[in-house]
């Protein structure tokens, strides 16, 4: 049976993001993830999720400067201090909130630029991460993100996650499989998912093309969800989807996984 995380980065949008662990609670619940922490002290936000019974299980670098274009530091060259000054306080914050897997932010290659750099950088820092983290039992997720949500992102296809994954060649690394991004780019779902799926840490889900609930559109997530269970996945489905409307009202799709 799949374990589904609420993202409240993307769900319950109604209210405060304080607030929003109450409702993903209510909302039946019992695991949630979020883009970033870092707005809020550690020890607040595991209040919250000790309060409301929740457990944390995934979140992400720091994304740098957004308004100037970057997203995520962790492949850029000459910014490796400032990409490991963000993996040290992503790992205070997995501690501090018992939190298993954090995503390393990659980042957007600038027009001109030579990719291989960007990529042999970020290996670099990936591979730093994974020493800092490995004592504490925390893995490492890299994320494709297709070119429709962020174009120039150094990793675009699951095939250039699975490549980073092989390069960096530690045993706590792993790809965090995004079907929304995976449609979109690849296809071939059922196929790569059972050929990439020793290398799977973490999974994504959201309609395509509408990124709404998925209970519509291309992708047949129960049949997904059924695949997920006979290869044996035993992580985490984060909900990363924009509700159509009020999140609970879009929630029948999740009533026979509760």
């Amino acid at each position: 049976m799949p374990k589904f995380a609420a993202n409240l980065t993307m769900m319950f949008t109604e209210r405060p993001f304080p607030e929003r662990f109450a409702a993903a609670a209510a909302a039946g619940f019992r695991y949630v993830e979020y883009l970033w922490p870092y707005g809020y002290p550690a020890a607040e936000l595991k209040a919250l999720l000790d309060q409301h019974g929740l457990k944390q299980v995934l979140f992400n670098t720091a994304a740098g400067d957004t308004a100037a274009g970057e997203w995520g530091l962790a492949a850029l060259p000459g910014r490796e201090a400032d990409a490991r000054r963000d993996i040290d306080q992503a790992l205070q914050y997995a501690i501090a909130l018992a939190c298993p897997t954090v995503h390393v932010m990659a980042g957007v290659v600038p027009a001109g630029a030579r990719r291989e750099d960007y990529f042999n950088t970020f290996v670099e820092n990936v591979r730093y991460a994974a020493e800092q983290f490995r004592p504490h039992g925390i893995n490492i997720a890299l994320e494709a993100l297709s070119p429709q949500v962020k174009p120039n992102y150094l990793l675009k296809s699951q095939y250039d996650t699975l490549a980073a994954v092989e390069a960096v060649a530690r045993d706590n690394v792993y790809i965090q499989f995004d079907y929304y991004h995976a449609q979109n780019v690849d296809g071939q779902l059922s196929a790569m998912t059972e050929a990439m799926f020793p290398r799977i840490g973490h999974i994504q889900i959201a309609a395509v093309p509408t990124r709404f609930e998925p209970d519509e559109g291309e992708v047949n997530y129960p049949y997904i969800f059924a695949l997920l269970d006979r290869l044996g996945y035993r992580g985490y489905i984060g909900c990363e989807y924009k509700p159509r409307g009020k999140t609970e009202d879009g929630l029948d799709w999740f009533k026979p996984y509760q």
